[in-house]
Order: structure tokens, then C-alpha cells, then sequence
């Protein structure tokens, strides 16, 4: 009796959205480690969208991807680094990262901490300070804090009504 050691391959097929963080992944220079991977696709999965690192921790972990809150933090700041996604920074020691990469401006709700996007067409910025000397303009961010109108706001006509 022979044994065969070597088990038949299995070919598996990629789901679009696999092939697409595969892509994405390998277009950035990033190594395309099983934990990046699946990070990616769930993002992909979702995208448009803002996430926190907890957020996306909680996410991974419903979805069966068994990675540490660090590994998300480490994963989601070498997908900015690598411009696969943008950091928004609304609050000491709390971002959200953004799957829309390009720069862009943003409405956020610190009561709910809702964040969402400002149509780019939305503001305009007449003048920015030269950099210090030795310094270049990366980007300007804009962060727009919003809250709930009071009833007074609504009635002296301060706030956009909702409806």
C-alpha cells in the first residue's frame, strides 16, 4: 500500500474583493501577510466608511479574523503610510482612518462621533501661511465639529432644519 504524503492542491478562487486587497496590497509595496489581507478585504468590504482601530478590532473579531488591537493599530497606520487610506485626527489621541485616500475635509459629531465627508467642492481655501523655512506643505485638513442645533438655533433660523 502507497501513502501519498501530498495531498491534492486545492485550488481555491479569490472573491473580487481578495483579488482587490491582493492588488491594493502588492500596488503599495506592502507584503501581503494573512492578517493584512483580511484586514484589507474587510475594509474594501465596507468601503466608503471611517473606522476606528477599535471599531475595526471589533469587526475583525465578529468576521472570525483573530488579530491583536495592536496589530489592527500597526496594519491601519501602514495602510496610511502607504497611501491606501487617510487618517483623520479629530481629538487628542483619537482618529478615525478613512478608505477614501485622497485629501479631503470632514464634518465631525463629537457628541455621537460621527464623522462624515465635506463635498470637496464644499470649502475653499483662500490663503495658507508659508511653511517654515526648511518645512513643505503636505496637505490641509480640514475638520468641521459640529452638534445638534437647540430648538432656539432651529427657531431663529441658525441651523438647517432635518426633513
Amino acid at each position: 500500500m502507497v501513502l501519498n504524503v501530498f495531498p491534492k492542491r486545492t485550488i481555491i478562487s479569490m472573491s473580487e474583493h481578495s483579488q482587490q486587497a491582493m492588488n491594493r496590497l502588492n500596488e503599495a509595496g506592502l507584503r501581503p501577510t494573512r492578517q493584512r489581507l483580511a484586514l484589507a478585504e474587510l475594509l474594501i468590504r465596507t468601503a466608503p466608511r471611517h473606522v476606528t482601530a477599535e471599531e475595526l478590532y471589533h469587526e475583525a473579531s465578529l468576521a472570525g479574523i483573530h488579530v491583536s488591537l495592536a496589530t489592527i493599530y500597526n496594519t491601519l497606520h501602514q495602510f496610511t503610510q502607504a497611501g491606501l487610506m487617510g487618517e483623520v485626527v479629530v481629538g487628542s489621541g483619537q482618529s478615525y482612518f478613512d478608505t477614501t485616500a485622497h485629501a479631503h475635509h470632514h464634518f465631525f459629531d463629537k457628541s455621537t462621533g460621527e464623522i462624515f465627508d465635506v463635498p470637496d467642492d464644499a470649502v475653499d481655501i483662500g490663503k495658507v501661511p508659508q511653511a517654515p523655512a526648511g518645512k513643505v506643505i503636505e496637505r490641509v485638513d480640514v475638520v468641521i465639529r459640529i452638534r445638534n442645533a437647540t430648538p432656539e438655533e432651529l427657531a431663529d433660523g441658525k441651523a438647517v432644519s432635518a426633513g
